[in-house]
C-alpha cells in the first residue's frame, strides 16, 4: 500500500484544525487559527478549488466543522464560545443561526445522523444537546450534560442510532443518549491513561476507536442485554469492554481517527507528522501504512472520503490540506 497526493489545498493563515467532506463529497469544509472557513470544489481532474471563504462567523479560532446529514448545514464550533449554522441562501452561505451558552472555548459541533439533534462540547466540561428546527431555523437546548470532570474534546453520534460519545480531558469516555425527553449518560469508557482526543465509531455502530495523548488507539466493543459471552449489562444499554489496544506504533500523541465506512480501515493523525492506516486480520489490527513527514508540523484532522473509499483528507498546523489516495 502507498500513498499518492492528489492536491494541495492552501489559503488558510495559521493552523488548520478541521475538514469535512459533505455527504455528496462534492464539497470540502476546513477551517482554522485564522477565523475562516474555506469551502472547496472539484474542478478538473484531482484538482480542487476553494470556492467560498466564510469569514464573518467567528471572532477567534474555530476548532471544528461538520455537515448535517442532508449536506445543507454546515456547524462551526469556536474558541469565542459560539457554534454558528452556515446555510446557502440565494447562491452565497450565510450564518443563519449562531448558539451562545457555553461558558468557555468550544470544541466540537456535530449534526446526529438522524438530523434531529446537533451536540456541543466545551472546555467548560459540558455536553450540550439541542432539538433541531431547520424550517424554522431553531435550536432549542435540550440538556446539558456535565458527566465529564475536565474539557471536553471531542463528541461523534453513532452511524444510524441517536447515541452520542465525547471524549475528554479527563481521560475518559461517555455515552448518553435520550430517556423519555431527557438525555442521560449510559456509560463510562476508562482505560486511557491521558487526554483522549478523538472518537470514530465502526460502520455498524457496535465498536468505537478512541486515540489518546497517551499514544494509544483503543477498540471498544459495546455487548447488549442477554449478550453471548454473558457480560452484565444495566437495563437496556449496553456495556462496553475495550476489545483491541494498538500500541508501540504511534511515537507521539494521536490527534484523530477516522472509520472508514465503505473499506473497515482506520486512519490516524497525530503528533509525529505521520498518517497511518490500520486493518483488522485475524490477529487484531494491522499498521498497513506509515506515511511519515505527511506534513511539516502536526497533523490535526484526518477524514475518509465518504463517496471513495480509497481518498481521504487531512489538515494541519503547517496551514496546508491534502486530499491523498491509496494505492495498491
Amino acid at each position: 500500500m502507498q500513498l499518492k497526493t492528489l492536491c494541495e489545498l492552501q489559503g488558510h493563515r495559521g493552523r488548520v484544525w478541521s475538514c469535512a467532506w459533505n455527504p455528496q463529497a462534492d464539497l470540502l469544509a476546513s477551517a482554522g487559527e485564522d477565523k475562516n472557513i474555506r469551502l472547496w470544489t472539484k474542478g478538473d481532474g484531482d484538482n480542487w478549488k476553494c470556492s467560498y471563504v466564510l469569514s464573518d462567523g467567528h471572532t477567534r479560532t474555530i476548532r471544528s466543522v461538520s455537515w448535517s446529514p442532508c449536506g445543507k448545514y454546515l456547524a462551526s464550533a469556536s474558541f469565542d464560545g459560539t457554534v454558528s449554522i452556515w446555510n446557502k441562501k440565494s447562491g452565497d452561505w450565510e450564518c443563519t443561526v449562531q448558539l451562545e451558552g457555553h461558558e468557555n472555548e468550544v470544541k466540537c459541533a456535530a449534526f446526529s445522523k438522524s438530523g434531529l439533534f446537533l451536540a456541543t462540547c466545551s472546555r467548560d466540561k459540558s455536553v450540550w444537546l439541542w432539538d433541531v428546527d431547520n424550517e424554522d431555523e431553531e435550536y432549542m437546548c435540550a440538556s446539558v450534560m456535565h458527566s465529564h470532570t475536565q474539557d471536553v474534546k471531542r463528541i461523534a453520534w453513532h452511524p444510524s442510532e441517536d447515541i452520542l460519545a465525547s471524549a475528554s480531558y479527563d481521560n475518559n469516555i461517555k455515552m448518553y443518549r435520550e430517556d423519555d425527553d431527557e438525555w442521560i449518560s449510559t456509560a463510562t469508557l476508562g482505560s486511557h491513561t491521558n487526554t483522549v482526543w478523538a472518537l470514530a465509531w465502526a460502520p455498524q455502530g457496535d465498536r468505537l476507536a478512541s486515540c489518546s495523548e497517551d499514544c494509544t488507539v483503543r477498540i471498544w466493543k459495546s455487548f447488549p442485554p442477554g449478550n453471548n459471552e454473558g457480560i452484565p449489562t444495566q437495563g437496556k444499554d449496553p456495556a462496553w469492554k475495550c476489545e483491541s489496544t494498538i500500541s508501540g506504533i504511534h511515537p507521539r500523541s494521536v490527534y484523530d481517527i477516522d472509520w472508514g465506512t465503505q473499506n473497515n480501515l482506520i486512519l490516524t493523525a497525530g503528533g509525529d507528522d505521520a498518517i497511518r492506516i490500520f486493518s483488522e486480520g485475524e490477529e487484531g489490527w494491522v499498521c498497513d501504512h506509515t506515511e511519515y513527514s505527511a506534513h511539516s508540523m502536526d497533523v490535526n484532522c484526518v477524514k475518509w472520503n465518504p463517496r471513495d473509499a480509497d481518498v481521504f483528507v487531512s489538515c494541519s498546523d503547517d496551514a496546508i490540506i491534502k486530499i491523498w489516495r491509496i494505492e495498491r
